[in-house]
């Protein structure tokens, strides 16, 4: 075996007291060097033995020994080690001078940029896109490039938000199969939204057209809002739990859809549901692009019985406009349906606690949603109740007053400032006309709620129904849109 140098790193002969290339005194207990690669690329002994070199030039000249050829091409490899090892840590590469292997540190800092790079292409952590591309809107390109900023200055953080994009249509005809294996054929494009499709669909196995399905599936991004409402079903909206609640407040009918089937299609996910007729927003605008104060009676109270099943099962619905809104075909039925942006608020029975910022703003129909919403803070049962007196206000009038507005910001002001100004909103909106005193009596009881209280559903129905008496009208009767 060969020893070397403790000091300068020399081969030494064994016998040797003093090192021939550093002049140092040799321990009389040294130990035999290591043949093999250590297990650090450098250790700190050998960059002490590299200082070592470039401090022997101050040694007496008594003690400097004749050097030797082949020390002195020692020498040189090893000025050239420590000139490697004093580089930059930016350095994509670090070799051992005996062998030409990557240091292990720097095979580990490799792997972590390779994995935050697979990282970046994985489909929950960038734009969910359909199976073809569709342009992202300015602000989801600004937030993607901040995203992948922070994942490569900190690999061990990635943690993506799902984008949505626009669903192209998919071919008539298609089959898709559910996670229960039942076989679904898409037969007629009903409607279509920036975020999802619907579809008038009937079993594989069954031949009818459009107007004899009935079921309808929705299609929408995979890691879109269809996965936030997949999940609200499952959790939350059973149909054994709408049985039940049936029972329990004695009602006849409760417009909580129920979900028969979900799965993937590609890069896709669909939901599908018994067929619930149309979006209240098709009978608006093919009408006169306002509803009569029946009408609208007749909606809210439905509405109300099905947001308060929703509430006591710890969930806001968080987007209540006429979209997400269907009547069947008889009238008589009133849906609420779009759980995309479904937020559970009351987990476990204990409320969260309001903070701003804590949800992306502005999600939702920006004209209905709650001031809560604009702001970030988690909706509760508030802003679902205040976006209902929203959408009753544009249902009579036909208008709010910050439908001209295209900045989320101002429309956010506008309606902070009609907060605590109920009788200054209806004139804006009803102008000359007079107001309704029910939903005048309505819109100020919840525009009073506070963040985590629990709302008097029956006292909001009395006031809604008693005005309904009053017209003559009932909820068996058919809505006259």
């Amino acid at each position: 075996m060969v020893n070397f140098c403790p000091q300068c790193g020399s081969k030494l002969q064994p016998g040797f007291k003093f090192c021939p290339s550093c002049g140092g005194r040799l321990p009389e207990d040294a130990t035999e060097a290591e043949t093999s690669q250590p297990s650090e690329p450098f250790p700190n002994s050998v960059l002490s033995s590299l200082s070592a070199m470039e401090d022997q030039k101050s040694l007496p000249s008594s003690r400097k020994r004749k050097t030797s050829p082949l020390v002195k091409e020692e020498k040189e490899v090893t000025k050239k080690t420590l000139s490697i090892v004093t580089q930059t840590p930016g350095k994509k590469f670090l070799t051992s001078p005996g062998k030409g292997k990557t240091s292990p540190l720097v095979k580990e800092q490799e792997e972590a940029k390779q994995t935050c790079s697979v990282t970046l292409q994985t489909p929950d952590k960038m734009h969910t896109m359909s199976p073809r591309t569709c342009k992202a809107s300015p602000q989801v390109k600004d937030e993607a490039a901040k995203h992948t900023s922070s994942v490569i200055q900190s690999p061990s953080k990635c943690k993506g938000k799902k984008r949505l994009c626009t669903v192209e249509p998919v071919q008539e005809g298609l089959v898709v199969c559910d996670q229960s294996s039942k076989k679904w054929k898409l037969v007629e494009l009903l409607w279509q939204t920036e975020l999802d499709l619907t579809y008038a669909v009937c079993q594989a196995n069954q031949h009818a057209d459009s107007k004899e399905c009935k079921y309808m599936l929705r299609l929408g991004a995979k890691e879109g809002h269809l996965f936030n409402e997949q999940n609200f079903h499952l959790r939350a909206a059973k149909p054994d739990a709408v049985e039940k609640w049936l029972k329990l407040h004695k009602l006849d009918f409760l417009g909580i859809p129920s979900c028969v089937g979900f799965g993937l299609h590609e890069a896709s996910r669909f939901l599908v549901f018994p067929s619930m007729g149309e979006p209240l927003q098709t009978a608006i605008d093919e009408g006169t692009g306002s509803l009569s104060e029946k009408a609208v009676l007749q909606l809210a109270l439905r509405l109300l019985d099905s947001l308060e099943f929703v509430h006591e099962k710890e969930y806001a619905h968080a987007d209540i406009h006429a979209g997400n809104i269907y009547i069947t075909d008889s009238g008589t039925e009133v849906f609420l349906s779009g759980f995309g942006h479904a937020f559970r608020f009351c987990p476990g029975g204990k409320h969260v606690e309001y903070r701003q910022g804590s949800r992306t703003a502005h999600q939702g129909n920006i004209n209905f949603i709650s001031v809560d919403s604009h702001k970030g803070a988690g909706p509760s049962c508030r802003s679902d109740l205040q976006s209902l007196g929203y959408c009753m206000l544009c249902w009579l009038t036909g208008s709010l007053p910050w439908s001209h507005l295209s900045h989320t910001s101002s429309i956010a002001a506008e309606k902070e400032k009609f907060i605590s100004d109920i009788p200054g909103l209806l004139i804006c909106c009803y102008k000359q006309k007079k107001a309704s005193s029910a939903l005048q009596e309505y819109l100020s009881t919840v525009m009073t709620l506070q963040y985590t209280e629990k709302p008097d559903y029956a006292l909001l129905k009395a006031g809604l129904h008693e005005s309904l008496q009053k017209m003559g009208g009932s909820l068996k009767e058919s809505l006259n849109l």
